[in-house]
This record gives C-alpha cells, structure tokens and sequence, in this order.
C-alpha cells in the first residue's frame, strides 16, 4: 500500500511540474514588448506638432515621380482650442522652397499637399469648406529613394521641421509589367 502511495506521489509530483513549467513558458512572453511593437514602416509619413500644438503636420514624405520630378506629400491641421485661423506661409526641404499656394487654414481646418498627379489619384472630399488641396513641387536635386531630408514648415505660429522620407509615388494595381526573364540555357 506504501508502494501505491509512493508511486501516486511521484506521479503527481510530475503533473505538477510539467504543469508549472508549461504555465512559466506561457507567461513568459505576457506583457513583453517587442522590439517591433512601436516601429513604422518608412512608407508612412513623418509626423510633428507645432510648439504650442495649434497645427500639426502629417504623413510628410518627398515623393519623386518616374520622370524625377519631385513634390512634397502632406497633410496640414489647424488644431488650435482658441479657433484661430492660422497660416501656413513657406515649406523648405533640405533649404529648397516648395513651390505651393499659402494657405489659412480655419479651426478644424486640414490643408493637403501633393504632386498634381498625386491629388488626381486621390479620393477627395467635396462640399466641405475645411479641407483644402494644393498641388506642390519643388526642385530635384538627386534625391535618392528611401533617403530622408530634413523639411520645415514656417507657419504664422512658428515652424514645425521633421525629417522626411524620400519615396516612389504607389503605382496602380495591375498597372506594373516585370521585364520577362530569359531562359536558362
């Protein structure tokens, strides 16, 4: 009968542990952060806020066409609490002006900027008064895919600067033909 006892011990003695080290390998990894958890892809486009947060920029990339023209890609708010038009005189990337249209920019209001190809592919809004579009451009000086410059936007309130990817403008579906390889002899 101690024998039984003994051997029934041991075998719950087993369980346990298997069961303890199965729910210790489980929490291992609960509540972790990944080294990948807070990373953007450098397709998305750089984003900052004024000083004194009244106007933000987003999604700010420098897109270089097939033929190499450049624009800059962005998206401007007037986010001030005290419904304060705010204007939005000058944009340089890397000390080149973009050449655009100033605008004011009302409470609530968003300014959107792109090539002009850019906003033609672009799904906009209409019979709204607090979304503008303008079409931009500026000077290519051997820009390079995937690189960043530095961009600053000179607003009446101040300048907002953030550095900015450099990118391809997203082709159309089906629109994109690979040279055919050719065969192996």
């Amino acid at each position: 009968m101690e024998d039984t006892l003994v051997k029934s011990l041991k075998s719950a003695g087993i369980i346990s542990a298997a069961a303890l080290s199965a729910l210790a390998l489980a929490s291992c990894s609960a509540g972790q952060i990944t080294q990948t958890s807070s990373q953007v892809a450098a397709v998305n486009g750089a984003s900052a806020d004024s000083e004194d947060g009244t106007v933000a920029v987003r999604d700010v990339t420098v897109v270089v066409d097939e033929e190499g023209d450049a624009a800059l890609k962005f998206t401007a708010i007037n986010q001030d609490p005290s419904m304060t038009e705010h204007t939005l005189d000058s944009v340089e990337v890397d000390g080149a002006a973009v050449e655009m249209d100033s605008a004011t920019l009302g409470r609530d209001c968003v300014l959107v900027g792109d090539s002009a190809e850019g906003l033609d592919s672009m799904p906009q809004a209409e019979n709204t008064g607090c979304i503008e579009y303008t079409e931009t451009s500026l000077p290519n000086d051997d820009f390079a895919i995937g690189g960043n410059l530095p961009v600053v936007f000179s607003f009446d309130t101040g300048e907002v600067e953030v550095t900015a990817t450099i990118a391809a403008p997203q082709q159309t579906p089906g629109t994109f033909v690979r040279d055919s390889v050719p065969e192996a002899h």
